[in-house]
């Protein structure tokens, strides 16, 4: 092989002229993955909750001038869904890819917890990402995209937790319906896989730190040492493992893979 021909493929980027949609991409992984993908080439439509970028993104327009735009948006809104894809869509032109990422997380123990945090939790994490996921995908179908689409499950989808039971619930269902969407997708050519990540050292974790020192009488700091160090690997991840994953799963290298949730946790579930 001409190693210097390979050398100039290796640099093509992945995702070059491909309009990429992320929700729930203020901050930590979400910011990470559009960053990444902004380098390998595609045009992002970044969207959040907040009525202004949040920093994280500000960089991104900063650096990417004309390839990213922001988008305010609450998933949980019917009208706000459809109307930030026909904000993506009219700025960049067909959606190619959804990195579905919107997600909150609360925590109590089984007996204490209420019917507000799992109408909030599924609100969110179910409701809101079923619909941006199934609006997306009506609009690939009619646009003929042979689109990908990466949802955000978790390892706590794979297993129950005692404090954590609506939380694993709703990462569960991410899982089954990125299987069922692959599935209904397949004869479109539209390819549908997860990402469940493991603990991902992102600014989330303050809160859920401290939400496991409240209810396991921890001293501040200690739950987030204690998981990173019972890690096979031994520490925690960063967004940018994510990120390469997300990377990866967008592009053509995954052509053949559909209906899989990919495990990115320094080897915590083997499955």
């Amino acid at each position: 092989m001409n190693t210097a021909s390979a050398h100039d493929v290796s640099r093509q980027p992945r995702l070059a002229d491909r309009h990429a949609l992320l929700t729930g991409a203020g901050g930590g992984i979400g910011a990470a993955v559009a960053a990444a993908y902004l380098r390998e080439g595609a045009r992002c439509s970044v969207v959040d909750l907040a009525d202004q970028a949040p920093a994280p993104v500000q960089e991104l327009l900063a650096n990417y001038p004309g390839q990213a735009h922001y988008i305010a948006a609450n998933v949980t809104r019917p009208a706000d869904i459809e109307r930030l894809i026909a904000e993506a869509s009219e700025r960049f032109g067909a959606i190619d890819i959804l990195f579905n990422n919107a997600g909150i997380f609360e925590m109590a123990p089984l007996l204490e917890s209420d019917e507000a945090m799992f109408d909030k939790l599924f609100a969110v994490n179910v409701k809101g990402s079923f619909f941006v996921m199934q609006k997306v995908l009506a609009h690939m179908v009619a646009q003929q995209t042979r689109g990908a689409v990466i949802n955000m499950a978790s390892q706590a989808g794979r297993r129950g937790e005692a404090l954590v039971a609506h939380y694993c619930a709703t990462k569960a269902a991410i899982i089954s319906y990125t299987q069922s969407a692959a599935l209904a997708m397949a004869p479109h050519r539209i390819r549908v896989n997860g990402i469940a990540p493991g603990v991902i050292d992102t600014p989330m974790w303050e809160h859920v730190d401290a939400l496991f020192a409240k209810y396991e009488k921890l001293p501040p700091g200690e739950k987030k040492k204690q998981v990173g160090a019972a890690v096979p690997l031994g520490y925690m991840g960063a967004p940018a493992d994510i990120a390469g994953a997300a990377v990866f799963l967008a592009s053509d290298e995954a052509s053949y893979i559909t209906a899989q949730t990919l495990n990115v946790d320094g080897g915590n579930v083997m499955s």
